[in-house]
């Protein structure tokens, strides 16, 4: 038919078949580059095996090990009749290990203390630098360690001197250096805390400080003699014809009485105190003031 018009149909793939096509195409590369890197691999194969060709001999190398001579392999040695004998007796010994021995250490730790006993007397005429012993009456417990009794330990006087005026008594300071624990010498550095059952304090055993005490007795000829007066003053009284003198003693008692009461202090300042004079076998507590290791 004239004038009609002829229509042309063209196929445009869809979203899945463009998928289905682009998969087919990375698999045909895959294939490719694989079958390349085969043949590489074969010709890099073959120049290695040229190479060992080139540089080693076959008829140099080693026969089978069934065809082998005697010669080729080396001699082994020969094992003598001592060395087996030696060999039976170190496999029938049995292995003992070696014993344990302790080398370590055994801390006392700062602030421990010790009940001891004084083996000499001590008394504040003791020279700085004499050697003063206590000794432990009964066993000491502790939780790593025991003190045995009878242990000594050795101090030495650090300071002493005799009583002073302002009744300043006397003064010992003992600074214990050692302890002899089961015959080896362990030094230490204790100081006393309790000697003849009282409290020291800073390691200073002093003798009695007798200010009051002092000045009291000072006093006593003041208040003797205004009681003598006062009963005087009483028998005076008492009888009409000394009626008027009884005053008089009365007054005089009175004003030593004051002034003995003024001057005792004064006087008792300059009086000295109490001798320190420990026997021995006097109860003794020490300290340490540092950290001791036994051995």
């Amino acid at each position: 038919m004239e004038g009609s018009i002829t229509r042309t149909t063209f196929f445009v793939p869809g979203i899945k078949e463009r998928k289905d096509l682009n998969r087919n195409i990375l698999i045909a590369l895959s294939l490719i580059s694989l079958s390349l890197n085969r043949a590489c691999a074969f010709d890099l194969d073959m120049t290695v095996d040229d190479e060992i060709r080139k540089n080693y001999n076959s008829e140099k190398l080693i026969k089978d090990t069934n065809t082998q001579t005697e010669e080729s392999l080396p001699a082994l040695p020969e094992i003598s009749k001592y060395q087996q004998e030696v060999s039976k007796e170190a496999a029938k010994e049995v292995y003992t290990p070696p014993p344990v021995i302790n080398t370590g250490t055994i801390k006392i730790r700062s602030g421990t203390s010790f009940d001891v006993t004084n083996s000499t007397k001590i008394s504040d005429w003791m020279q700085k630098g004499a050697t003063v012993k206590f000794t432990t009456k009964s066993a000491i417990h502790k939780r790593k360690y025991s003190i045995p009794a009878n242990t000594v330990f050795t101090g030495e006087v650090i300071e002493s001197h005799q009583p002073q005026i302002t009744c300043n008594g006397g003064l010992v300071v003992i600074r214990v250096r050692s302890m002899l624990y089961k015959g080896q010498t362990i030094p230490i550095n204790a100081y006393v805390t309790r000697a003849d059952d009282k409290m020291i304090f800073l390691n200073n055993i002093k003798g009695d400080r007798t200010y009051l005490k002092t000045m009291w007795k000072k006093g006593n000829w003041g208040r003797t003699l205004f009681g003598r007066m006062f009963n005087l003053t009483v028998n005076l009284g008492g009888d009409g014809a000394t009626l008027l003198l009884s005053p008089f003693p009365f007054a005089y008692g009175t004003i030593c009485l004051g002034l003995n009461t003024l001057a005792s202090p004064i006087c008792a300042f300059f009086s000295k105190g109490g001798h320190v004079n420990i026997p021995a076998g006097s109860q003794f507590r020490i300290k340490l003031l540092d950290d001791a290791y036994i051995y």
